[in-house]
């Protein structure tokens, strides 16, 4: 095999040197492009999410609805006019960071954390949202923050929300659980008292399970920005979706829309929107 591989290459390395280079590309024809390309082609290709409420997920008739889903079609609004000029393609969250880099979309609105390690291989725009570990609780006896100090409460491996608890309740008895859907099961049995996640998570948690309650202020701030891939051939793009995020700020559209599906929104936002 490696002897016809090595023929293989040889043969190929002759072939290029008879005929020239430009008739190899370098590179495949890829999907995401610039702004013009974008404006010509006439719609956005975005990443999302479709099982995350209320960020994005599928309603009962299977259309996909959320905050996230908003913002990609309002920006589809601000670029062409209409909110239809947008092709929203779901992803896990492992193929969040995938399809960007690969350039299968022109950006990803999906619930993704700008973190140095991202930024070493996508570029995030200004923050939309932001996000934090928040607490939610089925114990009536649980109003506020300081309920919490010798309880025991439930938190992902691993997670930032871990230290956080640590820090905030060292008194506290911490389970470090591996799903949402084990720390759920956790608080149905009376387990744990309460469970720190994200506060997106848990909004929706709230909105399908009335006997959820979130117990806020949020402990962290994480920043949820839109992926976008690298590339001098992308920036403007990512100068023009910024422009459009400031001016959704000074309106309150974001606020607003924030509101609508139920997610708490920081006081500190507007001293924090430019740091992504």
């Amino acid at each position: 095999m490696r002897r016809l591989l090595f023929h293989w290459l040889v043969g190929l390395a002759a072939l290029i040197a008879i005929v020239g280079f430009s008739y190899f590309p370098l590179s495949l024809p890829l999907k995401a492009a610039d702004i013009e390309a974008i404006q010509a082609r006439g719609h956005l290709l975005i990443a999302v999410k479709d099982n995350l409420r209320p960020l994005g997920f599928r309603d009962a008739t299977g259309q996909l609805q959320g905050f996230e889903i908003d913002i990609a079609r309002q920006l589809a609004v601000e670029l062409f006019g209409s909110a239809e000029a947008v092709v929203l393609q779901p992803v896990a969250n492992q193929e969040r960071l995938t399809v960007v880099v690969g350039e299968q979309v022109d950006g990803a609105i999906a619930h993704l954390t700008a973190t140095s390690t991202r930024s070493r291989v996508v570029t995030f725009s200004l923050p939309y949202y932001f996000d934090g570990t928040a607490l939610v609780t089925t114990n009536a006896a649980i109003r506020s923050l300081g309920d919490l100090g010798t309880e025991t409460i439930a938190a992902l491996d691993g997670s930032s929300a871990v230290e956080a608890l640590r820090y905030r309740w060292p008194n506290a008895r911490l389970v470090e659980v591996r799903s949402y859907y084990q720390a759920q099961t956790l608080l149905e049995t009376g387990q744990v008292a309460a469970f720190a996640g994200d506060a997106s998570v848990l909004s929706g948690w709230v909105q399908e399970f009335p006997q959820y309650r979130l117990v806020l202020p949020v402990l962290t701030v994480e920043p949820l920005c839109i992926g976008l891939p690298k590339g001098i051939q992308h920036d403007s793009l990512r100068q023009r979706i910024n422009q459009i995020l400031e001016q959704w700020y000074k309106t309150g559209w974001l606020k607003e829309r924030a509101s609508y599906w139920g997610l708490p929104w920081d006081t500190g936002v507007e001293q924090r929107r430019d740091r992504p």
